[in-house]
C-alpha cells in the first residue's frame, strides 16, 4: 500500500474537496484523484461519494478514516524515530503574522535550518483572524499568532508576549506628556486590521469611556501602519518591534496614553494528532526563540 495515497485519502477526507487537498498537498487537482482512484482500486471499494462542489466519506471511507489515520502516525514516529535531524525531509506550512515577522521570526527561521536543514518551509502572512481560520481548517502546520484558538483538536502554546504601544509622528506635539485615551478623539487613528483582538479592544474602552470612537483606519499590514505614521496621516497603535526602528531614528515619538494598551498575547498553534511531530517540536523551538527575543528587549 502506498503511504502517499493513504495521506492524500485522509486530507481529502479531512478537506472535503480534491481542490482543497491538493492545494495542501503541494499537488496537481489531477494527481489527488488519481492517487484516490488508485487507492480505491486497489482496496475494491469506493472511499468518497462524489458530489457536486466537493466529496465526502462513503460508509467504507467513514470506516477507513481512524485507521488510515493511525497508519500515518505510526510512519511519521517511525521516520522521526530513526532518522537523523539532519536528514529528516518534509515542508512545513507556516502561518504567521506582521507582528512576528517584525520581532523574532528571522531567528525562529535561523534555529529552525540548523536543527533541521533538510526542511522545507512554506509561509504564509496573514491576520490572526486568517491563520486561526486556516489552522482550524488544517490548512497549515504550525500557526504563529495572537491566539489562543480554542477550537476541540488544536493544542496551544504560550509564547512571549509583545508590548503594543501609541506612536505619533512629532509634528502632532503629543510626545512627553500624559494623554488619556479619550483625547485621541481629536486625531484620526490608525489601527490593526478590524475585528482583530486589538481593533476589538479599542472600541470596547471607548464605549466604557461613554464617548465615540474616533476615526479609525485598520490594515492588515503593520509595515504600512508604521509607514503612515511616520508620515504623519494619523496616531498609530503598533507593536513594539514593528515601531522600534522609527522611535530610534526620531521618525515617531512613543506617547505616554491612560489606559495603557495590554501586551499581545501569542502562542504557537498546531493540530494535537501524534502524526504532527514536527510541528510540535517547531513549536518549542517558536517558544524558545520567543523567550529570548523577550529577554533581549529594551
Amino acid at each position: 500500500m502506498n503511504l502517499r495515497f493513504v495521506e492524500t485519502f485522509v486530507w481529502v477526507a479531512r478537506l472535503g474537496s480534491f481542490r482543497a487537498a491538493a492545494e495542501r498537498l503541494n499537488a496537481t487537482q489531477a494527481a489527488v484523484s488519481n492517487r484516490i482512484a488508485s487507492l480505491e482500486a486497489e482496496m475494491g471499494c469506493e472511499l468518497f461519494e462524489r458530489m457536486p462542489g466537493g466529496v465526502r466519506l462513503s460508509t467504507v471511507g467513514q470506516r477507513a478514516l481512524q485507521p488510515a489515520e493511525e497508519l500515518l502516525r505510526a510512519a511519521t514516529s517511525f521516520k522521526v524515530a530513526i532518522s537523523s535531524p539532519l536528514q529528516l525531509r518534509a515542508t512545513i506550512s507556516i502561518g504567521t503574522i506582521d507582528s512576528i515577522v517584525h520581532a523574532w521570526l528571522p531567528q525562529f527561521i535561523e534555529q529552525v535550518k540548523a536543527r533541521f536543514p533538510a526542511l522545507g518551509l512554506d509561509l504564509n502572512v496573514d491576520t490572526s483572524l486568517g491563520i486561526a481560520r486556516d489552522i482550524c481548517e488544517r490548512r497549515l502546520d504550525l500557526a504563529l499568532l495572537m491566539g489562543p484558538v480554542l477550537r476541540t483538536g488544536l493544542k496551544n502554546i504560550d509564547l512571549c508576549s509583545m508590548e503594543c504601544l501609541w506612536v505619533a509622528a512629532p509634528s502632532f506635539g503629543l510626545g512627553g506628556q500624559p494623554l488619556r485615551l479619550q483625547e485621541l478623539r481629536a486625531h484620526p487613528v490608525l489601527s490593526f486590521s478590524r475585528n482583530s483582538v486589538p481593533h476589538v479592544w479599542l472600541l470596547r474602552q471607548f464605549e466604557e469611556l461613554g464617548v465615540p470612537p474616533p476615526v479609525i483606519s485598520n490594515s492588515n499590514s503593520l509595515s504600512a501602519v508604521s509607514r503612515l505614521a511616520c508620515d504623519g496621516v494619523g496616531v498609530a497603535l503598533l507593536p513594539l518591534p514593528v515601531a522600534a526602528a522609527a522611535i530610534a531614528t526620531g521618525a515617531l515619538e512613543r506617547l505616554s496614553i491612560t489606559p495603557q494598551f495590554p501586551a499581545l498575547k501569542l502562542h504557537a498553534v498546531y493540530a494535537d494528532d501524534p502524526e504532527n511531530l514536527i510541528p510540535s517540536m517547531l513549536a518549542v523551538i517558536a517558544r524558545e526563540v520567543s523567550l529570548s527575543a523577550a529577554k533581549g528587549a529594551p
